[in-house]
This record gives structure tokens, sequence and C-alpha cells, in this order.
């Protein structure tokens, strides 16, 4: 059994976690011989959230290969803000990683809010790690039965068809707002506290369609609750494969959530390096990979100038989104 699944590990981090906070920051890493102590890994949901399996497989995988042990450091709240700004302002000697998030890189940032740091300026990106797929899924009694028909429905009614997300700002919100946009549809979006809230009045039919992750809304679709129109992410899913991609009705759409692996700032190139190349042999190990698949992500590799490229380009497209919407700052 490889670290990543172990069942005992979560005792570990916990423990660990206690005595890193304990220790005084010390001098910063020389690159030769890194890692000498244990490290924290930021992780910006609660354990069991859904950055949190992915955070713990790859701080197991970079401790096995280490010898050193990646501590993870779950800090949730306020949209994935508190997160990211510690990890931004954290000491750059590699021994603070961020899990950073779309929601934290892009969608928040793109609403023009104030923020204690900055997507682009503050983070040494080392690579993007995986994607999480989402889904447009409608109540069973809508007539469209695919994305190009329940565009047409909107325009014929006009903020008339309902399309709930998990938020206003969140990733399920500026991808409703870009497929108006893109599209010409009219669909009245309607926010929820969270995705639990939104699936469930799309079940009980209350809103006509919802945009949540494939992981959470699959049962639903399964077991008749809910029809699958397209998925967000720009290729068709190995695990779906007759299900059609928004792409394919608006060309060049994508709306995926999506993790990578930062430090900040300052953090020198040899431990980027470093981590990066290890990283990569993760990502493209098969056990890896069919744990990352197992818990409803596309895992994916790039250099750390790949992350960065995506991550501003990702900036722009969400902020472009929130303005021709006319959002207002969060």
């Amino acid at each position: 059994m490889t670290l990543y699944a172990h069942p005992m590990l979560g005792l570990v981090f916990a423990s660990l976690a206690a005595m890193l906070t304990a220790t005084a920051t010390p001098a910063l890493a020389q690159p030769t011989d890194y890692p000498t102590r244990p490290i924290r890994m930021i992780i910006p949901f609660p354990p069991g959230g859904s950055a949190d399996p992915l955070g713990r497989a790859l701080g197991a995988w970079l401790g096995e290969k280490f010898g050193q042990q990646v501590v993870a450091d779950n800090r949730p709240g306020a949209g994935t803000a508190i997160a990211h700004t510690l990890g931004a302002k954290a000491t750059p000697d590699g021994y603070t990683l961020m899990l950073g998030s779309s929601s934290g890189l892009a969608s928040n940032p793109a609403f023009g809010g104030k923020l204690e740091y900055h997507p682009l300026k503050d983070f040494e990106p080392i690579g993007l790690a995986a994607f999480v797929p989402q889904m447009i899924a409608v109540h069973p009694s809508v007539a469209a039965k695919d994305m190009q028909a329940f565009i047409d429905l909107s325009k014929a009614q006009p903020d008339k068809i309902t399309f709930g997300s998990p938020g206003a700002g969140t990733l399920g919100h500026l991808a409703i707002v870009l497929i108006n946009s893109a599209s010409g549809a009219r669909f009245l979006h309607v926010p929820y506290k969270g995705a639990a809230a939104a699936s469930l009045d799309a079940v009980g039919g209350r809103i006509h369609a919802y945009y949540g992750s494939v992981t959470g809304t699959q049962a639903l679709v399964q077991s008749g609750k809910l029809r699958a129109l397209a998925t967000g992410h720009l290729k068709r899913l190995s695990a779906l494969p007759d299900l059609p991609t928004v792409s394919e009705t608006i060309p060049g759409f994508h709306g995926d959530g999506w993790y990578g692996l930062l430090g900040p700032v300052g953090t020198p190139a040899p431990i980027i390096k470093k981590l990066h190349a290890e990283m990569q042999r993760a990502l493209t190990n098969t056990e890896f990979i069919r744990y990352v698949e197992k818990i409803g992500m596309v895992p994916t590799t790039g250099s750390p100038q790949d992350l960065r490229n995506f991550v501003r380009d990702e900036l722009t497209r969400w902020t472009k989104a929130a303005r021709d919407a006319k959002l207002q700052p969060r």
C-alpha cells in the first residue's frame, strides 16, 4: 500500500502539524540538501473537502520520496482567501507549499474585491495538478435534451429558465455568466449557500438546472433525479464518453475547477525545480493517476511556467466575464 492511501495518514499529519506550528521559523533552506525537516502544505478546504484528498496524496508522495513528512494544514474560509493569504505571506524557503485553487487564484480575484494577496505576483508556481470536471444537469421535466436546445429554451423564455450554482462569485456562477455571454442565452442565475442546497432544489424542481462537480452530481443523474446535458471539461471524460461537452455547442468553453501546487514568491528556483520534478513523477504514475481519478479529478501535468500562464489566462477570462455581467466586487 502506498503512503497516500495509508489509513493512519490523517493521524500522522495531525501530530506533525502540532509539532510544526510550535517550531520557530529557521533560516532559508539550502537547495542542495532540501528538505531537511517537515514541509507544511496549506489546503484551502476542510478535511474531507474537495481539495483535501488531492493535497494529502501529493504530500504523501513527496514525503515518501524526500524522506520528510509533508504536513497537511487545512485552512478553510472566506472563499479560500484565508489559505491563499497565508500561503502568499509564508517564508519562501520551500517549507510551506500551497495547494492553490481555481477559486482562490481566478474566480474570486475576478470580482475585483480586496484580497491580501495577488494570484500572480505573490506565488512561485510549481505545477498544475488536476482538473475538477463540472456538469450541467437539469430536472427531468425540462424539455431540452441537449445543450443547444437548452440554450434555445432560455432565449425563448428570457430570464425564466433558472440555473443554480453553489453561490455568488463561485466558479458555477461565472460559468453561467460565460454561457450567457458566449451564446446569447438568458438563463437566470440563482445563487445558493453551497452545492448541496443547489442540487437539492434542482432535484425538487424548484430550479431548472444546476452547475456543479461531476463527482457530486453523477449519483443524482444515475438515479434519474437529474438529467445530464454536458460537462464543462474541454474534452469528453473517459468515464462518461457519451456525455458531450459544453464546448461542442459553445466552442472554446471550459469551466472546470482546478488545483495547482505553489510556493511563496521568492522560493529558490532549485527547490521549485526539485518539487516540480517529483510532482510530475506522481502525476504520471499509474497508481497515483488511478487514485486521483477515483476522487473525481482529472490529473494533469505541466511546467511551472505553464501554471503561471494558465493562472494568468484564467484570471483574464473570468475577470472579463465578471465585468461583462457587471458583477459587483465581493
